[in-house]
């Protein structure tokens, strides 16, 4: 079963379980650098354990952001140190805001200071001895594909692509139509030679897509595998699992109604509504100074309205208006009629590019989840002239209807720009991922993922 949270490996496991150990120890001697040995003696000692958990924590939720649990973005050692520098600053910045308020919090004067240097040189040497300890631990799993179609292509692209972080590697592929000349993968074998590929090469999961290979398998060598041990999984199921995507391209009908979740319990929905009427409240009323700010911001910077009202798809295929700050100029699509935006559009305000980046143009919003018709987190509600085009020209697209619409969603957090329909299948595929795992976990996953998104202006 796939985990919603995408794949979580012991890699990442412990990866983080040591950097927390290393921090707190880091902090731990620092303190009796600076207030002496006696300090942690008798019942104190649990105080200042919790002390250096909070900085911990604090540390880590600022290399989280500075993406330094992506081993995809530090491969770059010379980044790594500029990276932690960075988290180290900014949790610099929330500690002192939070010892300010909270002035029992300290740890003891003087102690971040010099735990901060023992900090950079453990934290950079800890991720060198980890990147060469798992370049020769070797892989966890070896997958064997059956089936040679894109989504077992892109499978490969993101196993090869984050080996470090998920620890498995395909073999290689069986083309059930035999091995040719202008194959893109590597083709190690023939359907009848699945079972000496998987007995040489310590294959411990052979994945089939059903799509490529019906009918053209030897089921009763299969069954023989089966029964000595040998795990067979569907495509599909495989790719959900590492990618935290569905595939939709030659996706069966057979396999959304037979797969585990796509489950949606009154408890479920309830808990999700009632979440969305208090965040949205809470929201609306922190935000409303900002959002005062940005309307008098589009107002000054161009002619026109501050914010523009636009009929958008919700659950079921129902209509509403969704309100947004303007971004872009007016009339922009007088001449054209509905079209995508575009990166650098010449469309968009140069306050409307800003307030993109960092989502503040999607604040008005909140009342739209207030209303019902959105929820914080759901696919992106898209327009109704896009939806009828690509209705038709992408596989499960109304699907992705099932559910509210979000603020943000698991689309936008994985594959944040889209102005086609290729990038409309790839964020549909994220769609579905979200609606089949839907889970009150997998929000507060997505909204954490979400702050991320911002801080980083990754934003449309």
């Amino acid at each position: 079963m796939a985990n919603v949270l995408q794949r979580v490996t012991w890699r990442s496991a412990v990866l983080i379980s040591f950097e927390t150990a290393l921090l707190v120890g880091a902090l731990l001697a620092a303190t009796i650098a600076r207030l002496g040995q006696d300090v942690l003696a008798g019942e104190e000692i649990s105080t200042y354990v919790w002390k250096a958990l909070l900085v911990a924590g604090v540390c880590q939720v600022c290399l989280y952001y500075a993406e330094l649990y992506d081993l995809r973005v530090v491969a770059d050692r010379r980044e790594l140190f500029v990276r932690i520098l960075q988290a180290l600053g900014a949790s610099s910045m929330i500690l002192a805001a939070l010892y300010f308020w909270f002035p029992a919090l300290v740890i003891g004067r003087g102690v971040f200071l010099i735990a901060a240097f023992v900090v950079v040189t453990l934290v950079a040497g800890w991720r060198f001895a980890f990147e060469y300890t798992v370049g020769r631990v070797g892989p966890t799993e070896r997958l064997l594909v059956v089936g040679t179609g894109a989504a077992a292509v892109s499978l490969a692209e993101e196993l090869r692509s984050r080996r470090q972080e998920l620890g498995a590697e395909i073999v290689g592929f069986v083309d059930p139509d035999g091995p040719h000349a202008d194959a893109t993968v590597d083709i190690i074998g023939t359907v009848d030679d699945i079972p000496r590929i998987v007995r040489e090469n310590n294959v411990e999961r052979v994945v089939v897509s059903l799509a490529d290979a019906r009918g053209k398998l030897p089921m009763g060598k299969l069954l023989e595998m089966k029964l000595d041990g040998v795990v067979f999984d569907h495509l599909a199921s495989v790719y959900e699992e590492y990618t935290g995507k569905i595939a939709v391209e030659n996706l069966r009908p057979s396999w959304l109604i037979f797969s585990e979740g796509f489950r949606k319990s009154r408890a479920l929905t309830t808990t999700k509504r009632v979440a969305d009427i208090l965040a949205a409240l809470v929201l609306l009323c922190l935000a409303a100074p900002v959002m005062l700010l940005v309307a008098i911001a589009v107002r000054l910077s161009s002619s026109g309205p501050a914010m523009y009202h636009q009929k958008r798809v919700g659950q079921h295929g129902r209509t509403f208006t969704v309100h947004k700050f303007r971004s872009m100029r007016v009339n922009a699509e007088a001449g054209t009629g509905a079209v995508w935006a575009s990166r650098n559009d010449s469309r968009v305000t140069p306050v409307g590019a800003f307030l993109r980046k960092v989502r503040l143009d999607e604040l008005p919003q909140l009342w739209n989840v207030l209303r019902g018709e959105m929820s914080l987190v759901g696919p992106r509600p898209e327009r109704p002239e896009f939806v009828e085009m690509l209705t038709r020209e992408i596989p499960f697209y109304g699907q992705r209807h099932a559910v509210k619409p979000g603020l943000t969603g698991w689309a936008q957090v994985c594959y944040a720009y889209g102005a086609s329909v290729d990038d409309s299948m790839e964020k549909l595929q994220y769609d579905l991922f979200y609606i089949k795992n839907l889970s009150i976990g997998l929000d507060l996953f997505i909204l954490f993922k979400t702050v991320q998104t911002v801080v980083l202006k990754r934003g449309q």
